[in-house]
């Protein structure tokens, strides 16, 4: 969608240019009904400042920038899928992240390969152990992923920390799992925790964005293309995808070992039922 498109490039807008995605991004729905002096009024802009924005996103001018809006409002499964402002109260916070959410996990269902996930879920089954790696936000998926796979009799390790990233991929061997989980796949420390993995003999497998330094030395990469400007927002939908591509391949994993090892689930299930207080 459009307005996902321009959220997710505010980072890289000139400061004039920023005040008119803003000023998108906060009330899409008015824009289609102003003028661009109007426009550039309400963001403190120049009206040249305006057509530079649109013609950013593909647009010839304004008027095509606004027809382009309508048609991604109108394919969208909501008009309010941009980000929270300063002066949204908790209504049209709850509205505006809860949209953005279903209208990411619908993006996330067009976007994903379902043969590339069923490539991922081999790569889980044949493993000899595995290690989930993540940063920041990434760090607590990392250690979802763990405290789910541990379940399959497979020795899984969970690391946050670049240093123990490092040590235990340079450890490696043919044979084992490394799941290198980042959104935007240009963090430094983990790109090469993934290439010492690769380099170790271990398979890599990326949840990341296409065409990122980590996905090019990946084995093999999940796509979790999520447009969130992460070096200006806390992460939120990218974590979530993650969360629910994770989940995914558990499921598929299950799925592919057969009912065969139920009992084993069973057992893990049954070690905790004892700690929990009763109704």
């Amino acid at each position: 969608m459009l307005l996902h498109h321009v959220e997710s490039s505010l980072g890289t807008l000139s400061p004039s240019e920023r005040k008119v995605a803003r000023a998108v991004l906060a009330d899409p729905t008015s824009i289609l009904s102003m003028s661009i002096s109007r426009v550039a009024q309400s963001a403190s802009v120049s009206e040249p400042t305006v057509n530079r924005f649109c013609r950013t996103f593909g647009a010839t001018g304004f008027p095509d920038f606004k027809l382009r809006l309508a048609q991604s409002l109108a394919s969208g499964p909501s008009l309010t899928t941009a980000m929270v402002s300063e002066h949204d109260a908790m209504p049209e916070i709850f509205v505006k992240l809860t949209d953005k959410a279903m209208c990411s996990i619908q993006d996330l269902r067009a976007t994903l390969d379902i043969a590339t996930l069923e490539h991922a879920v081999d790569f889980f089954c044949q493993a000899r152990q595995v290690a989930f790696f993540g940063m920041g936000a990434s760090g607590s998926v990392a250690r979802d992923a763990q405290h789910k796979f541990f379940r399959f009799n497979m020795p899984v390790v969970a690391y946050d920390d670049g240093l123990m990233q490092r040590m235990h991929a340079a450890s490696m061997n043919t044979g084992d799992l490394a799941v290198v989980i980042s959104h935007t796949g240009r963090t430094r420390a983990m790109v090469e925790a993934a290439t010492l993995a690769r380099d170790a003999g271990a398979s890599v497998l990326a949840l990341t964005r296409c065409a990122t330094p980590l996905s090019r030395v990946a084995t093999l990469t999940v796509p979790v293309e999520v447009d969130e400007n992460t070096d200006l927002y806390i992460p939120m939908m990218s974590r979530l995808m993650q969360l629910l591509v994770i989940d995914i391949l558990v499921t598929g994993v299950a799925q592919k070992r057969g009912r065969d090892f139920l009992p084993h689930l069973a057992r893990i299930k049954h070690a905790i039922d004892g700690t929990r207080l009763p109704d």
